[in-house]
């Protein structure tokens, strides 16, 4: 009797199979080897691409239930996957070469044994209370901090005045889920009565900010920007919110989010640019760098995976850092990619950013790719002793930074990016890494109101493991090509690059400085510029940005907001 048939044999002819069984048998009869495999791949051919009908019995074997517009749409999204997958099966990958993925089979230590550094104001000038709302509202968080310091205004008076204008200017710009007002009210007071008794916590102390709607605070909700978890209340605190509460600033609203992090438009509507408010803010982080340019907070915070600080950045002309990945702490936050995910600050100054970071920054035993790593502001190295690297071109001639930064008396030297790797093909990884965070969405069968995601988790759905930890070998291919550029090059940070997809797999720092000279062709908005630094060169980087900032002259000029 041939062993198919034995096995055929021992079935309860009787019993419904479930799938477990099911892949049992189709392994144990040849489902699944090279030859199958090689069967199935000629089908494909034949069929001219993946059909709803190979879905379907697909769907069977993974245990997802999709209707026939679905089964389309996943068609569609397998079949634009094989390019990736391609690209990536011709780069050559050695066995040595291991995912970039990190494994704790015990809790992490609590600290690596180094230092955090210090924070503080790098000029403690005389600031003078402007004359009208409207200029103090617009203020950057270094001058904000003089005025409270030395009681010029209390923190009451500055966080009414923000709550005030967050109320009149949201119905125009559609930037706040909720605003925290009893909390904020609470905070301030507080903050208020610590100033008058001596005991000042530093430059954020009594600094009304925004949290982009991601990140958790108890007794307020906490949407993700989807209108499926419009009313979820997360009973935690985002360790980046404490953080923030530790160093005295005030929470007074929770700012939209692209739905599920993608994009500007959320079940409140499309977040709007303030310098032109027919176009969108970009996303993720749409809520915070319109409200931040606004003059409707003092500072906020966003998060990125793919661009999700850095395109609304650009889009509204805000200053944002996006800080290596590891330094600063997600929990509390939404998950996107665990591999991926990046909080980081959104304001309107460099030194903004720095004050900001240096208080969110830092190991956290609740997320254990956090590590300790120095910073400290005021910069101790002088801009001059730094090298940076500019990707060359045709138009090195016409490019207004290249001259701002011989200005500044660095060192100028031409850079390669890494190129050989097919790096739009490994941002599979996000897509991979979030149909997974949200597989218990995906399994309801429903896929209405998740924005633009559900092509994307249709493909992660039906993403092999092996295509997935291929492109985490490549990825670590390419993060030691990186290695190979800032260490034979010697530079310390590079300007511009068109990198977004690339330093968000290898979890490089970028900061976005508004140019105040250029503005865009399009709107009044400033034209901006990015300077990726080394890894954990943060200190290096934000140096090199406030220097680029004050030779091109701080952004004075605001947008005009019109409100019937």
């Amino acid at each position: 009797m041939s062993d198919v048939n034995k096995r055929n044999e021992s079935l309860d002819v009787n019993r419904p199979l479930d799938r477990r069984t099911v892949v049992k048998l189709l392994a144990g009869a040849g489902i699944g080897t090279a030859a199958f495999q090689r069967a199935v791949a000629a089908q494909v051919q034949a069929a001219g691409g993946f059909t709803p009908e190979m879905i379907r019995q697909a769907c069977w074997i993974a245990g997802l239930e999709l209707n026939e517009d679905q089964q389309d749409m996943a068609a569609r999204a397998v079949d634009s996957a094989q390019g990736g997958f391609q690209a990536m099966r011709r780069m050559p990958v050695g066995y040595d070469v291991p995912p970039a993925l990190t494994f704790h089979a015990a809790a992490p230590l609590e600290s690596c044994g180094l230092e955090r550094g210090s924070v503080e104001l790098l000029e403690k000038n005389a600031v003078a209370r402007p004359e009208s709302d409207d200029e103090l509202a617009f203020l950057p968080v270094s001058a904000l901090a003089t005025l409270l310091r030395t009681k010029q205004i209390s923190s009451i008076e500055l966080t009414k005045l923000y709550l005030s204008r967050l109320k009149k200017y949201d119905p125009l710009l559609k930037c706040v889920v909720t605003l925290t007002e009893e909390t904020a009210i609470e905070q301030a007071e507080w903050a208020d009565r610590e100033i008058a008794a001596g005991r000042y916590r530093g430059p954020l102390h009594g600094i009304p900010w925004g949290a982009k709607d991601i990140i958790a605070w108890p007794g307020y909700k906490t949407t993700w920007g989807c209108a499926r978890f419009e009313n979820q209340v997360i009973e935690a605190k985002a360790t980046v919110a404490r953080r923030l509460e530790d160093a005295g600033a005030v929470l007074v609203a929770k700012l939209s989010v692209g739905t599920l992090a993608w994009g500007d438009e959320w079940f409140g509507g499309v977040t709007r640019n303030p310098w032109n408010i027919e176009e969108g803010s970009s996303g993720s982080s749409a809520g915070p760098a319109a409200a931040t340019v606004a003059g409707l907070v003092g500072l906020s915070l966003g998060s990125e995976t793919l661009g999700s600080i850095v395109s609304p950045c650009r889009r509204c002309g805000a200053t944002g850092l996006r800080p290596t990945f590891g330094r600063v702490s997600r929990h509390g936050c939404m998950t996107l990619a665990w591999s991926m995910d990046k909080i980081g600050p959104i304001a309107r100054s460099v030194e903004d950013c720095a004050l900001i970071f240096g208080a969110i920054h830092g190991r956290d035993p609740t997320d254990a790719t956090t590590v300790d790593r120095p910073f400290d502001w005021p910069p101790r190295d002088n801009v001059s002793k730094l090298r940076v690297g500019y990707v060359s071109g045709d138009d090195d001639d016409a490019r207004p930074e290249l001259d701002a930064l011989r200005d500044l008396g660095v060192t100028l030297a031409p850079i390669r990016l890494p190129d050989s790797h097919p790096i739009g093909a490994l941002t599979m990884i996000l897509g991979v890494e979030s149909s997974a965070v949200f597989d218990p969405l995906i399994r309801t069968g429903d896929l209405s109101d998740l924005g633009r995601w559900p092509h994307s988790f249709l493909k992660g759905q039906f993403t092999p493991a092996v295509e997935y930890l291929r492109a985490n070998r490549i990825r670590t291919l390419l993060m030691r090509e990186m290695d190979k550029l800032f260490d034979e090059t010697g530079i310390d940070a590079y300007v511009e690059g068109n990198d977004l997809a690339l330093t968000n797999l290898t979890g490089h720092p970028t900061v976005i400085v508004p140019d105040a000279a250029q503005p865009r062709r399009e709107t009044q908005a400033p034209a901006t510029i990015s300077f990726t630094g080394r890894l954990f060169g943060e200190s290096q980087l934000l140096t090199l940005a406030h220097a680029f900032e004050q030779v091109r002259g701080p952004l004075r000029r605001r947008p005009v907001l019109n409100v019937g």
